[in-house]
């Protein structure tokens, strides 16, 4: 017997509402995309990111000098990703 999306889901407003957080891989280039429009093609070449869990963003960078820049820059790509993502998802990014 096949049954309706109706009786599969009692709230389907709610369902149909619910926000999913995007993929790591999304997180992913769209890091990379703002770290080349900040820093250009050679910056974003420093920069890979590694891990994405829980709203932090774990990257490894190709020295301290490129460390450093993108740890005084963080706020400001954090805020851009979030632009392109439509929402808050990014809150932090650590250095690895």
């Amino acid at each position: 017997m096949i049954k309706s999306f109706g009786a599969l889901v009692k709230n389907k407003q709610a369902y149909l509402k619910k926000e999913t957080a995007p993929e790591k891989e999304t997180v992913f280039f769209l890091f990379k995309e703002v770290v080349r429009a900040e820093f250009g093609l050679i910056g974003a070449e420093k920069f890979l990111p590694n891990y994405f869990s829980a709203g932090t963003l774990f990257i490894k960078a190709q020295n301290s000098l490129w460390a450093a820049e993108l740890w005084t820059n963080r706020n400001l790509i954090v805020r851009k990703i979030n632009e392109k993502i439509g929402s808050s998802v990014v809150k932090e990014i650590k250095m690895k």
